[in-house]
């Protein structure tokens, strides 16, 4: 579970890029965070995840505050950035086993889940090469397999698709149901539309650092009494602030 409490983010002295942003993803979720390019989504999963300090307000990783109890709340959760460009000197499999490190994940353990994904993911006869060589897509996969590894209750993803193939883009949706499926939380930004349309059990819609609205695709149509896309219900939310 993850809960933000009143959350705001001053970039600047008189204006808030958070403003105010209350928002409860409970356990066994898929939560898609909507937004045009500037709305405060990656600001705002910096804040979920500690990366950026939070100005007002105070987010709990399954009742362990990011503030407070930082980290106890890390343990709890997986980030998948914006930006796979991580460690770019490393190998991949040197990459993988710093993470399995990180959270104290048994060699059997880590051998087991690193064959596994990697060979879904197809990038298994590249682990031994430099991260720098990987094409942004190949570091996409690389960085999801790191998270997975230990197998976080939630898990927080930042536009994941973004670089991924067909079938590598098919296996991480079905892997994010499955993991939803387990009574895990799973929290993703993206800008396609279609794809939140299908996966997702809610949908958080936020511009200019407010939530517009939050609830299920059938909330969404109910409320704007319109039986319409994703997308033009989306546009309609926008258009309307």
């Amino acid at each position: 579970m993850i809960e933000l409490k009143n959350i705001s983010k001053n970039y600047k002295k008189d204006k808030k890029v958070i403003n105010n942003l209350s928002l409860k993803i409970n356990d066994g979720e898929i939560f898609g965070f909507l937004g045009p390019n500037g709305a405060g989504k990656t600001t705002t999963i910096k804040m979920m995840t500690g990366i950026l300090e939070i100005d007002e307000g105070d987010i709990f990783i399954d009742n362990k505050s990011i503030t407070k109890n930082p980290i106890e709340a890390k343990k709890l959760l997986g980030l998948v950035p914006d930006s796979p460009d991580v460690f770019l000197k490393l190998k991949g499999i040197e990459y993988l086993n710093f993470i399995g490190d990180v959270y104290d994940i048994s060699t059997e353990e880590r051998i087991k889940k690193i064959k596994e994904l990697a060979e879904k993911f197809e990038i298994i006869d590249v682990l031994n090469n430099k991260i720098e060589s990987y094409s942004h897509g190949m570091r996409q996969k690389l960085v999801i397999i790191g998270v997975l590894i230990h197998h976080p209750k939630n898990w927080i993803l930042d536009e994941p698709m973004t670089g991924l193939d067909p079938k590598s883009s098919f296996e991480l949706k079905k892997i994010m149901k499955e993991y939803s499926n387990k009574n895990n939380t799973v929290f993703f930004s993206t800008h396609i539309l279609e794809v939140a349309e299908k996966l997702c059990d809610r949908i958080g819609i936020i511009d200019k650092g407010k939530l517009l609205f939050v609830g299920t695709y059938e909330d969404m149509k109910n409320e704007l009494k319109e039986n319409k896309s994703l997308e033009e219900l989306f546009m309609e939310i926008i258009k309307n602030d």
